[in-house]
């Protein structure tokens, strides 16, 4: 008995060895921890000790030069009940032992006082060479009573932290941590998204965490991590939560392969993760997706935690994107990492300068054999690149996009223009005045160059187009081709922008309704600062618009574009846009032959920007909210901000980044970035089935195989069914014969291969057959019942909620690879399971 007694002894020994706590076995060589302002040691809600920074001595290891005695301190709040106040530039230089990578963190908190205003205190920091903050204020930030907590990584051999307040303002820091890391923390090598090639990380790049996200679990603070990290829970990034579900294990169960170090996440990340919602209901067909927003113009590290702890006897296979770009296709966890073992993956993601997010997304393949439908992440990292300046902030000096320079030398410009006498301050000024009054001239210039009085030639030959002689193909008159007008003008044209004269709101901006003295009505669309699209879509529409003329095109009266203003003037189109007439409003329906007349208006205006003006244009951005109509129901193509000039004559497609909307988007073009004129076709037969089903593209409200209307429609489209879905208010009035035709129009535009497309001129043409197939119906029965027209619909159709454009745009600016459709864009649609 006691040789077994002893066996257990071991082995609970053994137990105990094995599961003893991790965070105690990092032990970092620079570990400096700063209470700024206080006058004794504090201790943090992890238990570390913060030093004060008061009086360093030669055993600190640290020196504040100037010393600044401007201090403000509170009761115990822990580090942040005190914090230092600089009235100039000041710096905290530190002895580092260990030059290896550090963690180099810096708190904010405004502290009350009425000595400081804090809460609007502008100023920058910069630790060695880079730029960490420039212009920061934590009144911008719209926190309430939150702290900021900055961290950034950077290979050290010293460490010099320079605060340096704005002029007329004061800087603040309540406390700082310099800790060294694990060397293989940050990878040497990560993929690059879409491409998927290995590249090298260089050792002086340095990195600001965005985002650490525990997926699926609670917010840990930093006492739940041995390098006391914080990470946040992730409901407040994903973009529909009815799509996930917890899932969660022992975290004693979880596992390090020798190719994982046990501090690249807490076990309790990896112990926790968010599946597909109700994921054992078959044919679930929809991705989780998350969005963060990020700084435009830089590189991320986009880290991945994975764990699988779910799967029994399967395996688990399913598909990774980081916006809209495959990146794992498929993922086989279950193999790659087994279960219960802690795995990560590393991708290096481009954001653009016309983007500001990071959309993340996990969903099962599309062919599934033998493999349930479900999908897995435990955690997520988000971390900025240093720019090829050293810089994390960059600072934008207007609206029209013109980047400021880099490190400028603020401190050696004041002093010397605090040297110099007041005549060469009037000098200076002389100077400034002429410089930025010719840079404006340069602005306003640029832009006129754009403008050509002369309207190209409308004519269209017939010969191959199959334009019935209905088909107008003449230009309207267009007042005003491309004036530069007075913003003062538009001003009191809208009254000063009021909101009651809003009639829409675009990714642009807002659309105002206005009057000019002289009567004229028009539509004013007022560029949003913070909108993705600025002067590059502000300047295509005013090259493409001075160049066309049309019946069927919104006409471009001007365009105003100072005081970092950048507007655009159109004719008024009473009615509004198409979408507002079939859902999401208390407008009268359409009847079918109204709807057909729209679609065959629209189709005029398309088939002229793909043959009929001087040279081939893609539209790029065709969808209901983009056709308006006028007070008599007269279709008009508008907005031309993301439109391209089309292939030339020796030319097959134009390579060009992906850009367009929501289920809107040809799959051809975003799996291949060839963009053609097919790719406003296939665009358009979604607009023909959105006007025949009088729903949008993309309803996240419906049922889960309703969801996405392309797939839906030509599911009943291809039983011959097609009549079992349409707008319940066409019942008894639709022509089967105008139906068919209607219906095998919209399924050729919307062909997988573009080849397989037909050309505009033949969908108008398809389209004015099927409207007097229809007006041959009417003559002959009226506006009764018939064998030949639908008498009855099932009620599958809920209340169709009203959804805004802002979940339409996206602009990809990556290249694309191994994306089967546009399927792939997270369309989820309440998936719980029925």
């Amino acid at each position: 008995m006691s040789a077994i007694c002893l066996l257990l002894l071991l082995l609970l020994l053994h137990c105990i060895v094995s599961f003893r706590p991790i965070e105690a076995l990092f032990s970092p060589k620079d570990h400096i921890l700063i209470n700024c302002g206080g006058n004794e040691t504090v201790l943090s809600a992890d238990g570390r000790a913060f030093l004060p920074d008061t009086l360093p001595d030669a055993s600190s290891p640290f020196v504040l030069s100037p010393t600044s005695h401007d201090v403000v301190r509170v009761g115990s709040s822990g580090v942040y009940g005190s914090a230092r106040v600089f009235r100039e530039a000041a710096e905290y230089r530190f002895r580092i032992r260990q030059k290896e990578r550090h963690f180099v963190r810096l708190h904010f908190y405004p502290i009350r006082s009425s000595l400081y205003a804090m809460k609007s205190a502008v100023f920058s920091v910069m630790a060695n060479e880079y730029t960490l903050m420039r212009n920061f204020s934590y009144s911008k930030l719209d926190l309430g009573e939150s702290f900021v907590l900055k961290e950034y990584i950077f290979r050290l051999e010293r460490l010099s932290i320079k605060v340096t307040p704005s002029i007329g303002s004061i800087a603040f820091l309540n406390a700082i941590e310099i800790i060294s890391l694990p060397d293989d923390l940050i990878p040497p090598v990560a993929s690059t998204v879409p491409s998927g090639t290995s590249v090298e990380i260089p050792s002086l790049v340095g990195f600001e965490t965005v985002f650490r996200i525990n997926v699926g679990g609670p917010a840990l603070d930093s006492s739940n991590d041995s390098l006391w990290r914080i990470w946040e829970n992730d409901h407040p990034f994903l973009v529909i939560s009815a799509s996930v579900r917890n899932a969660s294990t022992d975290p004693n169960l979880i596992r390090y392969p020798a190719e994982v170090p046990y501090y690249v996440a807490p076990n309790s990340v990896y112990a926790t993760a968010h599946e597909m919602a109700d994921a054992s209901v078959s044919n679930q067909n929809f991705n989780i997706s998350w969005v963060f927003l990020v700084e435009s113009g830089f590189q991320y590290l986009v880290r991945f935690h994975f764990c699988d702890f779910i799967t029994t006897t399967e395996n688990l296979l399913f598909n990774v994107y980081i916006n809209n770009q495959s990146v794992l296709s498929p993922f086989d966890i279950s193999n790659k990492v087994g279960l219960f073992n802690a795995y990560f993956l590393d991708f290096i993601a481009d954001v653009p300068m016309n983007s500001d997010r990071i959309l993340v997304q996990i969903g099962p393949p599309r062919v599934m054999v033998n493999f349930p439908a479900n999908a897995i992440l435990n955690g997520l990292e988000i971390m900025k690149l240093s720019d090829l300046n050293n810089d994390f902030d960059v600072h934008i000096e207007n609206a029209s996009g013109v980047q400021m320079a880099k490190n400028q030398k603020n401190g050696t410009f004041i002093v010397a223009i605090c040297s110099v006498g007041m005549s060469s301050l009037l000098v200076i000024a002389a100077i400034v005045i002429l410089f930025f009054g010719y840079h404006r001239y340069i602005n306003e210039s640029d832009l006129a160059g754009f403008l050509s009085p002369v309207a190209p030639t409308t004519h269209l030959g017939n010969s191959e187009t199959k334009i019935s002689t209905l088909s107008d193909a003449s230009s309207g008159a267009s007042p005003g081709i491309g004036q530069l007008l007075a913003f003062s003008e538009i001003r009191e044209a809208t009254k000063n922008f009021d909101e009651s004269l809003v009639v829409g709101i675009g990714g642009f901006g807002k659309v105002y309704k206005g009057v000019f003295e002289n009567g004229l009505v028009v539509a004013v669309k007022r560029a949003n600062p913070r909108s993705q699209q600025g002067l590059t879509e502000f300047r295509t529409e005013i090259e493409m618009l001075s160049k066309l003329q049309h019946h069927h095109l919104v006409s471009f009266i001007g365009y105003c574009h100072e005081a970092n203003e950048m507007v655009l003037i159109y004719e008024f189109m009473g009615g509004g846009p198409l979408r507002k007439h079939l859902y999401g409003s208390d407008l009268p329906p359409l009847s079918w032959k109204q709807r057909l007349q729209i679609c065959i208006g629209a189709a005029k205006g398309l088939h002229y920007l793909h043959t009929g003006a001087s040279e081939t244009i893609i539209h790029r951005d065709v969808k209901t909210t983009n056709i308006l109509l006028d007070d008599n129901l007269i279709a008009k193509v508008a907005d031309f901000g993301l439109s391209k000039m089309g292939p030339t004559v020796d030319q097959t497609h134009v390579s060009t980044a992906v850009k367009g909307s929501f289920g809107y988007l040809d799959p051809e073009y975003f799996r291949r970035q060839q963009l053609t004129e097919k790719s406003d076709v296939y665009s358009f037969g979604v607009v023909l089935l959105e006007v025949l089903c009088a729903r949008p593209a993309i309803n996240p409200a419906l049922p889960r195989d309703q969801v996405n209307l392309v797939e839906w429609a030509m599911n009943w489209q291809k039983q011959g069914q097609l009549e079992q879905i349409i707008d319940p208010y066409l019942a008894g009035t639709v022509s089967l014969y105008s139906l068919a035709k209607f219906g095998a129009t919209a399924e050729k535009c919307l062909a997988e291969y573009s080849m397989d497309r037909p050309s505009m001129g033949d969908v108008l043409w398809n389209l004015e057959y099927a409207l007097q197939l229809q007006e041959t119906f009417s003559s002959v029965v009226g506006d009764g019942g018939s064998t030949n027209c639908m008498l009855g619909l099932p009620e599958w159709i809920s209340q169709v909620e009203n959804i805004e454009n802002e979940h339409d745009m996206i602009s990809v600016s990556s290249d694309v690879t191994d994306v089967a459709t546009s399927r792939v864009f997270s369309q989820l649609m309440n998936p719980k399971g029925r």
